[in-house]
């Protein structure tokens, strides 16, 4: 399950200003596609708005398509991810210190370096204008600061980039952007040379997937008619890694229901619980629905699902992609999923708790900078409440699979030897941590149980 929102926690961010004023301030002169990355970056930090959605929100108002929009998403998810070496940088360049800058300053300043310095293909004169002309739209007395810093960074910030080590976890926050606490943890957890090795992936484009829904469609088929080259995913018949650029929301398979954008790893928790048709099927915590449309699909459709959301307006988009995907019989159940009580058991049952998502850095961009340890920590208790719940709702010889969508040891395996330690009527048939710098696709933790008794 995706992770709720919280506070930004990561690079320094100065004064906030009234949302009302960013889009409104766009400069003459600035290309579309740079003017709705500045409004994005703008929009995440002075505002906390998710990337993706004031992506989708501000390419949308400005009509957006095709190359320009792409190179809009391209510029604002880099700057996003890599603001942590950006300010390091610019900290460098720049003779004011950054916590003085105003927002739009500093947003002109992230924008322009990430171009100089972290994206291919750019004109230097075009990166270094615009940037200007942004920050003079849409501030007093800015733009001649982001001129002199990006004119040096031209000439100076590949040294500088060049010149970033990972010799300790302080040093690596800078290099790889990221938060410091994160780089300690990964240190701590997996040592330095694997922590290395997960913090370079996760900087990297992450890897394009979708799952063909088999209620609708066959996966060869829809494989041929994608347009774009795919290849089977290893031990998921129906899923497909695609190998060129796809707009799967935008496409007619996805309209038909026939497509879901999901990962590997996410692939494999429903492969995991391996539901069989005739079976009752609990998904706990089910929205956005990915998991739970997979789940239908292995039973044969939604006959014997209960999918249980606590939120009314998540509840509500996870019934329409129900119905987008034709899954006809599952029961939709608004209501907190470490509290339910039901009049029957279940067979198979997915706890798939709220997490702090950190084995999605990839796709989701400014996730780095809204999580800490102490939200971990609270994470952790509501995924014991949620994981107890869905023991009590497993029937005895069932099985229940555990999955979150992170790479941290307490939320994975912390709770999972709690859960066993304190229950001996519960074993485990598998446990695993997939990531990104070794299995290539989303970082997940995926643990089987099975009920002792019949």
């Amino acid at each position: 399950m995706e992770p709720p929102a919280s506070r930004m926690d990561g690079p320094p961010r100065p004064g906030r200003r009234a949302a009302a004023g960013i889009r409104a301030r766009t400069a003459h002169g600035v290309s579309p596609a740079r003017a709705c990355a500045y409004t994005v970056i703008r929009r995440v930090f002075e505002q906390g708005a998710y990337a993706d959605r004031a992506m989708h929100a501000e390419a949308g108002a400005a009509a957006l398509e095709g190359r320009a929009r792409a190179q809009a998403t391209a510029l604002a998810y880099t700057t996003v991810q890599r603001a942590g070496t950006l300010d390091h940088v610019a900290a460098e360049l720049c003779e004011r210190p950054l916590e003085r800058l105003d927002a739009p300053v500093l947003a002109a300043l992230r924008l322009g370096l990430s171009q100089l310095l972290l994206l291919d293909g750019v004109a230097t004169h075009a990166a270094v204008n615009e940037s200007v002309a942004l920050a003079k739209g849409s501030s007093h007395g800015g733009a001649g600061l982001v001129n002199a810093v990006l004119r040096r960074a031209a000439r100076e910030g590949r040294a500088l980039l060049d010149g970033l080590a990972d010799a300790t976890p302080e040093d690596a926050a800078v290099k790889h952007s990221v938060p410091p606490w994160l780089a300690r943890m990964w240190w701590r957890e997996l040592g330095p040379a694997r922590a290395r090795a997960l913090l370079t992936s996760v900087n990297r484009p992450p890897e394009s997937a979708v799952r063909v829904n088999t209620l609708l469609a066959d996966p060869a088929a829809a494989a041929a008619a994608l347009g774009v080259p795919a290849r089977p995913a290893p031990g998921i018949p129906e899923g497909l890694v695609l190998e060129g650029p796809f707009d799967a929301h935008g496409s007619p398979q996805w309209a038909r229901g026939e497509l879901m954008p999901q990962s590997r790893a996410s692939m494999a928790v429903a492969r995991a619980l391996a539901p069989l048709p005739g079976e009752r099927v609990l998904d706990l915590c089910a929205a956005p629905g990915a998991k739970t449309t997979h789940l239908a699909a292995l039973i044969g459709g939604g006959d014997g699902l209960v999918a249980v959301e606590r939120h009314p307006g998540r509840a509500r988009a996870l019934g329409a992609t129900l119905d987008r995907m034709r899954v006809r019989g599952a029961e939709l159940t608004v209501g907190d999923a470490a509290g339910l009580a039901f009049a029957q058991p279940f067979d198979r049952v997915l706890v798939d708790p709220p997490c702090s998502g950190l084995g999605t850095l990839q796709s989701r961009p400014d996730l780095r900078w809204r999580c800490s340890e102490d939200r971990i920590a609270r994470l952790a208790d509501a995924q014991r409440r949620i994981l107890a719940g869905g023991a009590a709702a497993t029937r005895p010889g069932g099985a229940l699979v555990y999955s979150v969508c992170t790479i941290s040891a307490a939320e994975s395996d912390g709770i999972l030897d709690e859960f066993l330690a304190a229950r001996p009527d519960w074993s485990c048939d598998s446990r695993r941590q997939l990531a990104p710098d070794i299995d290539g696709t989303d970082g997940f933790f995926i643990a089987r149980l099975r009920r002792e008794g019949r």
